[in-house]
């Protein structure tokens, strides 16, 4: 079954200026679009860092298979995501794969590309704070899993879906994820029993809204507390 949290990919709810457009502006110039269809691999753990991708329309999903050989969802990715650089940076192989969620262009640059625009100090700083960002997240996710239950955790990850790729309407917030619940499980770092429980829960506080393949966020203020209330 397919989860969604129903979202205009063109409007964030979040008023924070996103980093990293000055990067994605200069892979876009010597780049060109590419589009990949659902189940895609866009890049392969392991694989050897050959070009850069900037998400326009649709979803990528991150994940990475743990020593056991379970896959691990990672995140999720979506319009005006650079992905693919950090293998381009330290030359290091592929540490996930990236999978289109559902039908996505992409801006695809060769690896080269980034590396000549990092010789503009601006966009060199713009790498930074979206860097900068993806440490912070680090950390966030790191005390998420140290402090919140599965109820907390699944309330995060909407809340965090919510701000990025939200569009307010006149009943709360709609996010489109083309998630299964057991991908959703994995990202929560859950299980799918456990995580349907907890969207349920969250359906009774009326704190969300489930239909196919979407979610309304309808207290938003409830779902930061079931978000934030442990940590």
């Amino acid at each position: 079954m397919a989860l969604a949290v129903t979202v205009r990919q063109t409007v964030r709810v979040s008023t924070v200026k996103d980093s990293g457009e000055l990067l994605a502006g200069a892979l876009r110039a010597e780049g060109r679009p590419v589009r990949f269809r659902r189940g895609q691999a866009i890049f392969t753990q392991g694989d050897r860092a050959e070009r850069v991708f900037v998400i326009e329309r649709g979803w990528i999903l991150i994940t990475s298979i743990a020593a056991g050989g379970r896959e691990i969802v990672l995140g999720l990715r979506g319009p005006g995501d650079v992905i693919g650089d950090l293998s381009v940076l330290d030359g290091a192989p592929r540490s996930a794969t990236a999978l289109a969620v559902g039908e996505v262009e992409a801006t695809v640059a060769p690896s080269s590309a980034l590396t000549r625009a990092l010789s503009d100090a601006e966009t060199a700083m713009d790498l930074l704070r979206v860097l900068a960002s993806r440490l912070r997240d680090a950390d966030r996710k790191r005390l998420e899993f140290a402090a919140l239950d599965t109820l907390g955790r699944v309330a995060w990850r909407l809340q965090e879906l919510s701000e990025r790729f939200g569009e307010q309407t006149a009943e709360g917030i709609e996010v489109e994820l083309p998630l299964s619940q057991e991908q959703l499980a994995s990202w929560c770092g859950a299980s799918r029993e456990a995580t349907v429980k907890a969207l349920a829960a969250l359906r009774t506080l009326g704190c969300i809204a489930t239909r196919r393949r979407s979610v309304l966020i309808r207290d938003v203020a409830g779902l930061r507390q079931h978000a934030y209330g442990a940590l």
